[in-house]
């Protein structure tokens, strides 16, 4: 027996969606029609709701009519996946030849990739251009001719989840190898598939490569500039390194500027959990205290730019630089920002990424819903409805040197916006001022 009418309601919507989807799929296209039409009438319940609307715009063969049903769907559930996807297909976002089975990804080629790329020289002399430090301009080295990027305040647009996720994009890593054609001299050679710039080892001139245009690989949406040169970079470096004592044992070389990939991502929906808090007694009566209280409920969702690293080479500092970089000045991408700066291709997917940030994004809110709720015991969190909104590929500008201390390698970076400091050096006991002064000074005067 149904406990009320409303159950009853619920379970026959439900079994009247089920008839509409078999009947749809076996190409009884008016009797489906009948039984979704039905169900909305019907049902109460919104995710019955949603997803007959989603197999009604299956049933639509006119655009208007397919758009309509669509944008109810999504007016109910704005994360429903599939309705999504084929509304970026109606709005031609997204092409049907390009959906991929994320359980059954083609294999990628371990072949040799040519790439295209795009040449940076001097329309006046024919010199080399490079980007300037001063973050706003390319630069002439020979006759100094200045071309301002012209910067504007627009943040680099986010890109939808889900449609990247329906191609193999999202979950694609670059080749093991290109082939770059120099558009200078000819010169034709391997290029590293995580370099995304290089200058041409004949000519000398600088190219970016247009990853924009590869069927297979996300082109990065947005790029913080880099703030000083190198000149500047040594001197935060020394002052880092005086300020914790260390002496190395080995010559230091200089900071190498260059830019390392992270993917952000944008999360909604809600977390759901069950947690239990003491609650007093309302008779007040004596001899009455407390009892315990368990209750289910869902936290909603609204967190933005949860970053996560798109290069596992520079590792843990990098992880703990991040935070020093203000996302704010992000400007959207140019490759003309990398003209003569090397810059790191991902290689960690964005599929892969969105996993290690959901678990992020999961094991904050299991630490902090005690607070949010004022429950004082948390049962279990349950995550199917939080959801991945969008996501953006950027660019970050650093200074990268290696520091030999206690018989190691240690990395060091340096943020290339603010100058911000982060390695694996630790602070030294006590040494030797004039062994540590004479590397400082030999370094400075390099």
């Amino acid at each position: 027996m149904f406990e009320s009418e409303s159950d009853f309601a619920g379970d026959y919507s439900r079994e009247l969606l089920r008839n509409g989807i078999i009947e749809l799929k076996a190409g009884n296209r008016e009797i489906a029609r009948r039984y979704l039409d039905r169900a909305l009438y019907m049902s109460s319940d919104h995710a019955v709701m949603a997803e007959a609307w989603y197999w009604m715009s299956r049933l639509a063969d006119d655009r208007i009519e397919k758009r309509k049903a669509l944008e109810n769907c999504l007016a109910i559930d704005l994360q429903h996946a599939r309705a999504r996807r084929d509304l970026a297909i109606l709005d031609g976002k997204l092409k049907p030849d390009e959906i991929v089975d994320p359980d059954a990804l083609p294999p990628g080629s371990a072949s040799q990739h040519g790439v295209e790329a795009k040449r940076f020289m001097c329309p006046k002399c024919g010199g080399r251009m490079t980007f300037s430090p001063d973050g706003q301009s390319l630069v002439c080295e020979y006759c100094l001719r200045s071309q301002r990027l012209g910067l504007g305040h627009a943040s680099p647009k986010e890109k939808d989840f889900i449609i990247a996720m329906a191609t193999a994009r999202g979950h694609e890593r670059p080749l093991a190898e290109q082939v770059f054609h120099c558009q200078g001299c000819g010169a034709e050679y391997i290029l590293p598939a995580g370099q995304l710039s290089v200058t041409c080892a004949y000519c000398g001139s600088p190219h970016v490569v247009q990853i924009e245009r590869s069927p297979e690989l996300l082109a990065p949406d947005g790029i913080l500039p880099q703030a000083f040169d190198q000149r500047h970079a040594t001197d935060i470096l020394v002052d880092w390194v005086e300020g914790l004592k260390v002496e190395p044992e080995r010559k230091v070389e200089r900071p190498r500027g260059l830019y390392l990939p992270l993917w952000t991502f944008d999360f909604g929906g809600g977390i759901d959990y069950t947690a239990e808090r003491l609650a007093d007694e309302t008779d007040g009566l004596p001899g009455h205290g407390s009892r315990l209280v368990r209750m289910s409920d869902q936290y909603p969702v609204l967190l933005g730019n949860i970053p996560i690293p798109a290069s596992r080479k520079p590792s843990a500092p990098f992880v703990r630089l991040i935070s020093t970089f203000d996302l704010r000045a992000l400007q959207p991408y140019d490759p003309r920002y990398l003209a003569d700066w090397p810059a790191e291709l991902y290689d960690v997917s964005m599929a892969d990424a969105s996993l290690d940030a959901r678990e992020q994004v999961v094991e904050r809110f299991k630490r902090e819903l005690p607070n949010l709720t004022a429950m004082s015991r948390l049962v279990s969190v349950y995550s199917a409805n939080l959801t991945i909104e969008s996501f953006r590929l950027i660019l970050l500008p650093v200074w990268m040197t290696e520091i030999w201390f206690e018989g190691r390698s240690g990395l060091v970076l340096i943020n290339g916006q603010n100058g911000a400091v982060q390695g694996d050096v630790v602070r030294a006991p006590t040494r030797s001022k004039a062994g540590l002064m004479d590397w400082l000074a030999d370094l400075v005067k390099e």
